[in-house]
């Protein structure tokens, strides 16, 4: 041993010794590699799990909330009020029952659709196959013409079924009854104004009532709408200028000059210079 410790060399118990404390250290630390590589992998597992069941539980969620919106909509869908709707019926604008004027993408009611909604108007629409009537709830020579004449007149203006018709057809068939003159001419200077309202409107077919309405009313009153032709002259002045007007306005000028006499062709022509006499 002491010849071994001169040479420089361990004895041999000393190096088992320390071989088997290095293989000891060495497997030591492959058991603790192994064991942070087996906790990596779990933990990677675990929050693969946790992605699918939290993925998983978005894709029911919208599942769920897809279903509840179909169902909610098939049930608006299935009742009869959102059919209507959908699907109206071509009688639906001539009915005034399902006319809504307070709707909430319509303006404010007129006055002629505020009376008639009431009953107000003593007469209602009859469908017919090809052409439509009034029936009036009583004999229209025993309806009083004032305030009903006026009322007629400001529905003139209307743009929308049913009161296109009702105002129109019952100003016409109001001015036919017995006696109408008598009636119609004490509300002349409140029928004016209304009238002149529809032949001043942009819309042509408000327009085109209003004329027809103007040379009904001279039909019945004769000379005695001289003294108002005036206010009215203008608003047909100006429409001459559009082409489409032409003929209907002057046909409607002769029939004022013809029922109103000599005195309304000088009132014609000092607001329509270029209009002709029937007589000439």
């Amino acid at each position: 041993m002491l010849a071994q410790r001169a040479l420089g060399k361990s004895p041999t118990w000393g190096g088992g010794w320390c071989a088997d404390r290095g293989g000891r250290e060495a497997r030591s630390k492959r058991e603790a590699m192994q064991k942070s590589e087996c906790h990596r992998s779990v933990q990677l597992r675990n929050r693969v799990t946790d992605n699918c069941d939290q993925r998983t539980s978005s894709s029911a969620q919208i599942k769920h909330r897809t279903a509840v919106q179909q169902r909610k909509s098939s049930s608006s869908t299935s009742s009869p009020e959102s059919a209507r709707k959908l699907h109206p019926r071509p009688s639906d604008k001539l009915n005034p029952k399902t006319i809504n004027p307070f709707g909430e993408q319509s303006r404010a009611p007129s006055a002629f659709a505020a009376i008639y909604s009431k009953g107000g108007v003593p007469c209602r629409l009859v469908h017919g196959s090809v052409k439509h009537r009034l029936q009036w709830e009583c004999p229209p020579e025993k309806l009083p013409f004032d305030p009903l004449l006026i009322t007629l007149a400001e529905g003139l203006r209307e743009t929308k079924h049913p009161y296109t018709f009702v105002s129109k057809e019952g100003f016409r068939e109001l001015l036919l009854v017995t006696g109408a003159l008598e009636k119609a001419v004490p509300l002349l200077p409140r029928l004016i104004p209304v009238l002149k309202a529809a032949l001043v409107h942009f819309d042509d077919e408000v327009f085109e009532r209003g004329l027809n309405a103007l040379v009904q009313l001279s039909v019945v009153v004769g000379p005695s709408l001289n003294d108002h032709l005036k206010h009215l002259l203008t608003s047909l002045s100006r429409r001459l200028r559009d082409k489409k007007f032409k003929e209907p306005i002057t046909t409607a000028l002769q029939k004022l000059e013809q029922n109103g006499g000599s005195g309304s062709l000088t009132i014609i022509k000092s607001k329509i210079p270029t209009y002709c006499s029937i007589y000439c």
